[in-house]
């Protein structure tokens, strides 16, 4: 199980106002760098709605800042992270964003499949504040309010206490009469 915490919009924005003198980079993986000279492209705000396997209603909003990377190299630095705060000015005036919305950072490359990540850990180093990026995860919000995802031990599916009793089904030999055997003229 992922223990990962989700950061909020708000959090996530004053852990960048700490540091708005320094140059904002990401780090999407093991020694790769989202290249210097990316954009913000835009930030988005999407509330999410779902009903999960136990049947039960959920609902949260995601705040995704999506990155992207210019054909050419623009930049041998990336910007300072008081751009990316000016940038998110811009976006707030026209769009409030949900202070406790979940931070997704939106990413991709020819290298590196378009994904969703989490800001993870936060690195100040010299003159840089890097953004260390954590896949998303699935997970199952049934085991979370304490159910079970699967089959359980006495063959029950998925997935919340309660869930709705399927009934069981005999099966019975349908066969009448011996079936078809050599020489019977059956075939």
């Amino acid at each position: 199980m992922n223990t990962l915490q989700a950061m909020g919009w708000q959090a996530f924005k004053e852990r960048l106002q700490q540091d708005a003198d320094q140059v904002l980079q990401f780090q999407y993986g093991d020694g790769k760098w989202v290249e210097a000279s990316y954009h913000i492209t835009e930030i988005k705000q999407a509330p999410i709605v779902s009903v999960d396997c136990g049947g039960v209603m959920n609902s949260w909003t995601e705040i995704i800042i999506q990155l992207w990377e210019p054909g050419m190299k623009q930049a041998e630095r990336a910007m300072k992270v008081s751009k990316a705060l000016a940038i998110i000015d811009v976006v707030e005036k026209s769009l409030p964003l949900n202070p406790k919305g979940t931070v997704k950072i939106e990413f991709g490359n020819s290298r590196f499949d378009t994904r969703q990540m989490y800001p993870g850990q936060f690195i100040s180093e010299g003159e840089n504040l890097i953004i260390d990026l954590v896949p998303d995860f699935t997970q199952c919000k049934a085991i979370s309010r304490g159910g079970n995802c699967g089959t359980t031990a006495d063959g029950e599916e998925c997935c919340a206490p309660g869930a709705a009793v399927k009934p069981k089904v005999q099966l019975a030999n349908l066969a009448v009469a011996p079936s078809c055997v050599p020489g019977s003229g059956c075939c």
